[in-house]
Parts: structure tokens; C-alpha cells; sequence
């Protein structure tokens, strides 16, 4: 819709750039009954940005809607969070994610063993576009998505690996703890995800 304008903030966060949105903001809206402003990234703007911004966030007309999203609302002048009613958004829990991603194969007639469905989702960290994503990268080209396919394209490391790792410890076997980390240093996996995964 032409009453959606779309602002990255990261790019567009000077003072000109504020005038020359609040000068289009008296325009009214040609097809809906609102004007929709996305700020995205509006930490990013400068002090004086959002003072140019101040006084319409203070009496807006009544057909704009300015929405603002931002991953570090801390950068948010207090200002500007006064006047807007927010919204705080959490990751997707990872039982919705394999949901979803199960969903997606069904519909898509994606071979995947259940096991990689649950490392897609782990590996996507609560965000539905990166699982999506990785889901869309790794069907392009495989017949089936194995959890073997996936750690070798993302260095992730297998729920099935951390089992066998636990049992390990559980028995107190150190021979084989030794030989699993060496497994691990060989093929590279990020330590991040193994200890994510580890203490899940």
C-alpha cells in the first residue's frame, strides 16, 4: 500500500531525513483511512532527529500512525518512549518453531528426519525467518535433510552428539569424553551452539 512507508533508521537517522518525513506526514492517506510510518531500527537516529520528531509524536494528525521497532530500546530517549504504547516482542519457543517447521515440510513435500527438524529450530534461535531460512537453503539442493547434512553445512552439533556425551559423564567414561571433544576440535563445531545445547 502506498500508505505504508517503511524508514530504516541505520541510514536514514538525520535531522533532514525527520523534516522531510514530517513534511509528508500532513499528506493524507490515498487508499486507507491511515498513513502507517515503520521506523525501523530508531536507536539509530541522532539526538537531534528525534527532537524533530518530538512534536509531531506529541500531536500527530489523526491519520498517521508511526510504528517504531528497535532492538535497543536503552538508545531510546525517554522522550519518545513516554509517548508510545509498547510492545515487547519474545523469541518463539522452540515446540511452535518445529510446529512450523514441520508444517512448512508437510505443504512443501520436504523430506527431513524429525531430529533435523528439532536442529533447524535450535539452530534458528527463537526467530522464525532464520529457521525458514536455513529450512529453504538446505532442501534446495538434498532429497532428504538429515541432521548429518545440517552440522556438516553449520557446524552445529547433533542432539544425538550431546546424548552420547552425557551418557559419557553419567558412566564416567573419560576415554570417551577425550575422544568426543577431539571429534568436536575436528570438525571445527562453534563451542557456542555446543554449549547451548549442553546445558538445554
Amino acid at each position: 500500500s502506498p500508505d505504508i512507508i517503511e524508514i530504516d533508521a541505520a541510514s536514514n537517522n538525520g535531522v533532514d531525513d525527520i523534516r522531510e518525513l514530517i513534511n509528508n506526514v500532513k499528506i493524507a492517506p490515498t487508499e486507507g483511512k491511515f498513513k502507517v510510518y515503520i521506523i525501523d531500527e530508531v536507536h539509530m537516529m541522532t539526538q537531534s532527529a528525534f527532537n524533530a520528531l518530538l512534536l509531531t509524536l506529541e500531536e500527530p494528525p489523526s491519520h498517521a500512525v508511526f510504528i517504531m521497532a528497535t532492538t535497543n530500546i536503552e538508545s531510546v530517549p525517554i522522550t519518545i518512549l513516554s509517548r508510545c504504547q509498547r510492545f515487547n516482542f519474545t523469541k518463539i519457543s522452540m515446540n511452535d518453531l518445529i510446529k512450523q517447521i514441520r508444517y512448512v515440510c508437510e505443504n512443501e513435500k520436504i523430506k527431513i528426519d524429525d531430529d533435523a527438524v528439532s536442529e533447524i529450530a535450535s539452530l534458528s534461535e527463537g526467530g522464525m525467518r532464520d529457521a525458514l531460512s536455513l529450512l529453504d537453503q538446505l532442501s534446495s539442493n538434498e532429497s532428504k535433510i538429515t541432521t548429518d547434512l545440517i552440522v556438516a553445512n553449520y557446524g552445529s552439533i547433533s542432539f544425538s552428539f550431546i546424548n552420547k556425551l552425557l551418557d559419557a559423564v553419567n558412566a564416567n567414561d573419560i576415554s570417551l569424553i577425550h575422544e568426543l571433544f577431539l571429534e568436536l576440535s575436528h570438525h571445527g563445531a562453534d563451542y557456542k551452539i555446543f554449549m547451548k545445547k549442553f546445558i538445554h
